[in-house]
């Protein structure tokens, strides 16, 4: 289990856990409609979407090759890795962090990395995870941490990551502060929902999780956590998931992603709304104002070097905006699902190539 793409970095991961990349169900068409006829937006969408996925595809059959991972290491952040993540140290981190605070964002932090191959290296990442907790509340930024289960030795077994992630939620507690704890492929889904689940049966209400809208199974898990009162992060997914388990389909997958944040708000969830998407954001903004849900009971998530401007508008228009902004110096493979996510950023990446 060690060589695919997880949602929010690391290292490279094993087969059913490459990053999610949505594929064009239809064939493309090579005969184009006259402009302007009902069809050619339709015809075009689907060629778009053809090529995306192409590209998706190309950037993460590149994410495993050694050579790329080397030239991508080497100049990586002068050639605009340093877009997407916060450097490579805490201290890089914290400049970055309170710039954000300094807009009127909020932020969340990790430290990039998953799959710990020891007992002894996860404890030592909730070690760094509980140093992060502590120079965070030092330096009063509002700042929250997300962590990776498989980071802190889920791999290993359950009561190991269990014991870890319960020491950082402990510490975080103890600081004021809150544990996100992240969703990676769906082989890990239960056992961290019971991670989850586990720590709030502890009395540790700082934690929150995270369902994923392309699973089959996510509407069920939202209705099984509901009684908790959770605070829950709804995002699309990021593996290339059997159709077994997941839709293979993009429409269908904003589809489910939509009932699930409108079932969120409405059975009392604290939701946060991954996306970058306008629409779904828009929508959002429509569905609470129709409800009469306030503004408390939400709020909207998006990456760091994504959408920018959308992210200091929409805290403009008073809503609250946290921004995922991990550091580390395993960073490659975040870059890389970055670039698979959304092709266009590549272009940023080759242009500051020409320009060495």
């Amino acid at each position: 289990m060690r060589e695919n793409l997880d949602s929010s970095g690391g290292r490279i991961f094993p087969a059913e856990r490459n990053a999610f990349a949505v594929t064009a169900t239809q064939p493309v068409q090579t005969a184009q409609p006259a402009a302007g006829t009902p069809e050619a937006p339709a015809r075009t969408g689907r060629v778009s979407g053809a090529v995306n996925a192409f590209l998706r595809k190309m950037i993460l059959a590149a994410a495993r090759n050694p050579r790329v991972r080397r030239f991508v290491g080497k100049h990586g952040m002068r050639l605009g890795a340093a877009r997407f993540v916060a450097g490579e140290t805490l201290d890089e981190a914290v400049g970055v962090l309170r710039g954000l605070n300094d807009k009127g964002l909020h932020a969340n932090t990790t430290l990039l990395g998953e799959d710990t191959a020891s007992e002894a290296e996860a404890a030592g990442a909730a070690d760094v995870f509980i140093q992060i907790l502590e120079r965070i509340h030092a330096e009063e930024l509002r700042v929250n941490v997300a962590l990776k289960p498989t980071h802190l030795g889920l791999d290993l077994g359950f009561d190991v990551a269990y014991a870890n992630i319960e020491r950082v939620v402990a510490r975080a507690a103890e600081l004021g502060n809150f544990i996100r704890l992240d969703m990676e492929a769906h082989p890990t889904v239960d056992a961290t929902l019971d991670l989850y689940r586990r720590l709030r049966e502890a009395g540790h209400a700082n934690v929150g999780a995270v369902l994923q809208s392309y699973l089959y199974r996510a509407p069920d898990d939202l209705e099984a956590l509901l009684p908790l009162a959770p605070n829950l992060r709804v995002v699309k997914g990021a593996y290339l998931e059997p159709a077994s388990v997941a839709y293979p389909d993009k429409a269908d997958v904003d589809a489910a992603y939509l009932r699930l944040v409108e079932r969120a708000l409405t059975g009392g969830a604290y939701t946060c709304v991954a996306t970058h998407d306008e629409r779904m954001i828009d929508h959002t903004i429509a569905f609470t104002e129709r409800e009469g849900i306030e503004r408390d009971r939400f709020e909207f998530q998006m990456l760091y070097g994504v959408r920018p401007q959308l992210q200091v508008d929409l805290a403009g228009r008073g809503f609250k905006v946290l921004v995922a902004t991990p550091f580390g110096p395993e960073w490659f493979p975040y870059l890389m699902r970055r670039l698979a996510e959304r092709p266009a950023n590549l272009t940023f990446i080759l242009r500051n190539m020409v320009r060495r």
